[in-house]
């Protein structure tokens, strides 16, 4: 038995994922990094077993009432865990893509700043005193009514709508209106209606135009669509759906990146004419304080803000010094130069993640562990340096801090490691080492820094150029890519990276096709997986179709997908799991009492191929499958891609929820390497070795270094200063971020970037080069 002042954390029995009922024992009130390979168990150690049983003992204290309220994780599958402190996480997460989410929103900062107007501002003669939501552009309080709180209003007009008006609209005048039936049914409604769809656009009146274009009336009529002659044709109620209308609604409601992308093609953005682009009712921006309106204190950088907060009353020096409180922690994190309303999708993966850490910075708890996910993805060597200075704050605040990490600045700077491993998958899940970092077998990796030896930088064979670029905050930059090479783009988090490469596509003279790998989920249900991301599932399925027993029982292939109501298990409708509701427990799943996770029907796990059921195919790992489909090419040269990228140890069934970030984008890297090369392709990547090990480095960068020695060309945002040093150019921004950044430093052969004077990358990527 412990006793209760035991100064660890001790786990036993772990058994979550891939661990195979491990035993650790990590102490309190250090900072303890958990390494290992992609894929090696440190996550489901980190976050699946010690933050996710403190989160199920806290609940356990909650009222029964208010813990059906929350969303619970259910218990980890851990024999049992002592010495264990509540914990908060900070995990990686990419915001959701909502223009109303901000910099003041996810620190908090925009709720204090209200207040503070509303307590504390010079109101206009005679104005009554507004609450703090009415400064507020999400709420129906404060929202200007013109444009919904959003700041910007959408139109559209004829020539954007009609580019070609020599066209009729039988031939497609209307390029905004959909493709396929949903666009001829719009066709048929209007010939129903008594428009004339076969003469020329610029021919019909005027007014004819303006409706079919402009209307809000949506008439519903009986068409008697008009189709090949050897098809029985039903007619039907059709409803009209004016261009505009189908434009807007499109762009405000469709979740697909696609078709928004392609209704914005027909829309013009302009701040919005009754707030100015404030979002806020007029009554709300009569309020002034120190002078100023609340939108203009939100759109300076919180280094200004924090100096332009007088407090005349002792109403006022009470809430700015609230307000200073919370930017200080934000500063010293490096993110200055961000402004309150800037929004959330616009920002990086790395400032995002400190904006949370500068949030926890300030709620001055003690005596918790803090579990974090990578807080280094995303920053410039010199921010890190920054982050270790606030991890270090934390713990002597009297907290634990238990980082997954594979930055090896971080691993230095930790008093206490925990190696998770020897591989990813089936062949981790075991801890190799748990002890002090100056102990550790991979010491050696720390602290011995030799160079890598020196590569030939490629000659390349013409410029992409781009600019000038003014976004963001970038001031009318001009840049230059090597065709045919390798290219790093870097500089500290904020510095305009992404914005640049950004501007680079396929309109471009010299690029003839594009792709872009980024690190965005493969699919957001369960029913997405590798295999079927891959197109994998399909080849699969042809298989099993093919069998003797599948010809005899007339199955197809559709019969073979777990989405397809014959082939799937009635009971799971094909989920593999059932959810159990209990009430003020957390709903669990279990395995389906029917078909035990197996997610088909018993009819369709009868057909057999080479011994095995489809399900049994699907939770075959990548490396056991490749063996099992040696004989079938196009099985082959998927699961290859997949090996090659080291992805061997996931599973072809892993649902893509599963998935981290690395995994996904690795993921797409490999379905673009199995595809046949059709000519010269241009590949951006943004951090491409976020989330991977060192050694998971080397195996990417050798498949990067491949596409080009084939003639492609590959660009790639990066904060790894060994990528950098194997580039063929480097294009470094700066030297700060935000306001202080937007501007190419230096540019040049790696070499020649790390004795470049200007530059704050120039340093750090000297001392790894050879």
């Amino acid at each position: 038995m412990h006793s209760p002042h035991d100064p660890f954390v001790r786990v036993r029995g772990a058994r979550e994922h891939n661990l195979k009922g491990v035993d650790v024992d990590v102490p309190r009130d250090v900072l303890a990094v958990f390494t290992g390979v992609s894929g090696s168990g440190k996550s489901s150690l980190a976050f699946g077993t010690v933050y996710a049983e403190a989160q199920r003992r806290y609940f356990e204290s909650v009222a029964p009432y208010a813990r059906r309220l929350i969303h619970q994780v259910g218990a980890p599958k851990v024999g049992e865990i002592t010495g264990l402190p509540p914990a908060v996480s900070l995990q990686q997460r990419r915001a959701a893509p909502t223009a109303r989410s901000s910099v003041g929103t996810v620190t908090n900062l925009s709720n204090s700043l209200r207040m503070l107007f509303s307590r504390a501002g010079d109101y206009p003669p005679g104005a009554e005193r507004l609450d703090s939501d009415a400064f507020s552009p999400n709420t129906a309080a404060g929202a200007c009514p013109s444009c919904h709180g959003l700041g910007r209003v959408h139109t559209t007009s004829e020539e954007l709508l009609v580019p070609d008006p020599a066209l009729s609209v039988r031939e497609g005048a209307i390029a905004a209106w959909p493709g396929a039936w949903q666009g001829k049914n719009l066709r048929d409604i209007l010939d129903t209606l008594g428009y004339d769809v076969d003469r020329p656009w610029r021919e019909l009146p005027a007014e004819q135009r303006e409706w079919i274009l402009f209307t809000d009336e949506q008439p519903v009529v009986t068409v008697h669509p008009v189709r090949d002659a050897d098809r029985i044709q039903r007619p039907y109620q059709g409803t009209y759906t004016s261009a505009r209308r189908y434009v807007l609604k499109t762009f405000s409601d469709t979740r697909s990146a696609t078709l928004r992308a392609k209704a914005e093609r027909f829309l013009t953005s302009a701040p919005c004419p009754a707030c100015g682009g404030s979002r806020l009712r007029p009554e709300a921006l009569a309020v002034t304080f120190g002078g100023r309106t609340i939108a203009e204190l939100a759109a300076l950088p919180l280094t200004d803000l924090a100096g332009l907060l007088p407090g005349t009353t002792e109403t006022a020096r009470v809430l700015t010094q609230d307000v200073r409180s919370r930017i200080a922690p934000v500063v010293e994190l490096g993110l200055g130069y961000l402004s309150l309303d800037r929004a959330t999708p616009t920002l990086s993966a790395g400032e995002l993640q400190r904006l949370r850490l500068a949030t926890q910075l300030r709620s001055g708890l003690f005596g918790v562990v803090y579990v974090l996910d990578e807080p280094s993805a995303g920053l410039h060597p010199a921010d890190t340096e920054a982050l270790l200075g606030v991890l270090a704050r934390l713990k002597a605040a009297g907290n634990s801090v238990f980082v997954v990490e594979h930055h090896l600045e971080v691993v230095r700077g930790a008093d206490w490691v925990v190696d998770v491993g020897p591989g990813a998958g089936e062949h981790g899940g075991r801890v190799l080492y748990s002890g002090p970092v100056a102990e550790s077998a991979t010491a050696r990796h720390l602290f011995d820094e030799a160079p890598g030896p020196a590569r030939r930088v490629r000659e390349p064979r013409g410029w992409l150029r781009v600019g000038p670029v003014t976004r963001h905050n970038l001031r009318a930059v001009t840049a230059a890519f090597p065709l045919g090479a390798f290219t790093a783009v870097t500089g500290v988090s904020g510095s305009g990276k992404s914005t640049l490469v950004g501007e680079l596509t396929e309109d471009l003279p010299g690029v003839t096709r594009l792709v872009r790998v980024d690190q965005k989920p493969i699919g957001r249900t369960p029913r997405s997986n590798l295999a079927t991301y891959t197109g994998l599932f399909d080849v699969v399925r042809k298989v099993f179709a093919g069998t003797e027993a599948a010809r005899e029982l007339g199955y197809g292939v559709g019969r073979f997908s777990f989405n397809v109501a014959e082939g799937r298990c009635a009971t799971c409708q094909g989920e593999g799991f059932v959810s159990v509701e209990l009430l003020f427990l957390p709903s669990t799943y279990a395995p389906c009492p029917d078909c035990g996770g197996a997610r088909y029907n018993p009819e369709t796990l009868r057909v057999r191929y080479r011994g095995r059921s489809i399900a049994e195919v699907l939770d075959l790992t990548v490396e056991a499958a490749a063996e099992f489909f040696a004989d079938t090419p196009a099985a082959a040269r998927s699961l290859g891609a997949l090996l090659d990228v080291g992805l061997g140890y996931l599973r072809l069934g892993q649902p893509a929820t599963e998935l981290s970030g690395g995994e996904a984008q690795r993921i797409k890297l490999a379905s673009e390497l199995q595809r046949g090369r059709r000519g010269h392709t241009l590949y951006l990547l943004d951090e491409p070795t976020t989330g991977l090990h060192p050694a998971d480095v080397e195996v990417l960068m050798d498949r990067l270094q491949g596409l080009v020695d084939a003639g492609h060309t590959v660009v790639v945002v990066e904060h790894d200063m060994t990528v950098v040093a194997e580039a063929d150019w480097v294009i470094d921004l700066g030297p700060g971020g935000g306001d202080r950044g937007g501007r190419i430093v230096a540019t040049g052969p790696p070499d020649r970037l790390a004795r470049a004077e200007d530059s704050v990358t120039a340093p750090y990527l000297a001392r790894v080069m050879p």
